[in-house]
């Protein structure tokens, strides 16, 4: 279900011009971006990628990981208001179960403004271009691209369908290694950042490189099932978001009640989840933009 809403008409190179002074509130952080987007790009097949490069800035040197935070730099721009609320989607509270009709709507209720209704647009958007059918210009296509890229790591961080109640743990104060924080910071920042630092040199580069070779091992079975949605639509947004409040119901709510010290046994046994998450936003991007972009990419 595409949603029903008018596209600000701004060139990109503008937006970009303002990147770097628009204040910074990110999902799954900058660098979890950037790891999800760096999972998708090799698995791109080489018209896609041909077709990427020639959506985005020169800059930008083909790497769409280098702009897949662009929509959360953007965001607070007046200009680009009307995305705010397309980052998340929230479940009634303590519930643990996504339903579309129910759930899909801004704060004032209006139908199919969500993740998911958003993830089903911009798909649509890219499709209609790479057929010719109602064709946007050029600016707006590029932007979808990106909104898209972003919003399909969004959906893969559990807490982007929380609940209502709590906005996805934004408003549970914990503390994290005797630091004050909260829940979504923890999920959107902390363990991610901390994984950097870790175990991959503090390179997103090689983060990815490590998921994606280890999904082989970890994941072998699920993988090429990952990629696939029912009914031989191009993206299953719904699909992701119920992973997610079910993900978060099982390991981001459990055991982080409002003044919990979160520490390595959280850290420990939340990490695989996290890992997992960043492996099927990858590679389920990279799915979604090969059948777009390349015609004999298997549907």
């Amino acid at each position: 279900m595409a949603l029903t809403m008018m596209f600000a008409v701004v060139t990109v190179a503008v937006a970009f011009g303002v990147l770097f002074r628009v204040e910074q509130v990110v999902a799954w952080g900058a660098d979890g971006h950037r790891v999800t987007c760096l999972i998708a790009e090799p698995l791109l097949y080489e018209p896609t990628k041909q077709a990427i490069a020639a959506l985005l800035p020169k800059s930008a040197n083909g790497n769409l990981a280098d702009l897949c935070t662009w929509p959360d730099d953007v965001r607070w721009m007046d200009k680009y208001k009307w995305t705010r609320e397309l980052h998340w989607v929230n479940t009634p509270n303590h519930v643990c179960k996504y339903d579309y009709n129910r759930d899909c709507h801004d704060h004032m209720g209006t139908p199919n403004v969500c993740i998911s209704g958003a993830i089903n647009n911009f798909t649509h958007i890219l499709w209609n271009h790479t057929r010719n059918r109602n064709m946007k210009n050029g600016r707006d296509v590029t932007e979808a691209l990106l909104f898209l890229a972003h919003f399909m790591g969004d959906i893969h961080q559990p807490l982007h369908t929380g609940f209502r109640s709590d906005q996805g743990g934004n408003n549970i104060s914990v503390y994290w290694y005797h630091r004050r924080s909260d829940l979504h910071h923890v999920w959107d920042t902390e363990i991610v950042s901390k994984a950097l630092k870790e175990n991959h040199n503090s390179d997103p580069e090689i983060m990815a490189d490590s998921i994606l070779n280890n999904a082989t091992d970890n994941w072998a079975s699920e993988v090429d099932a990952w990629g696939i949605c029912h009914n031989r639509k191009l993206s299953c947004p719904d699909t992701y978001a119920t992973e997610s409040i079910n993900l978060a119901c099982k390991w981001a709510y459990s055991g982080a009640a409002p003044g919990t010290a979160l520490g390595d046994e959280y850290y420990t046994s939340r990490l695989p989840t996290v890992e997992l998450r960043l492996a099927q936003g990858g590679v389920r991007l990279a799915a979604i933009l090969n059948s777009i972009f390349d015609p004999n990419a298997p549907q």
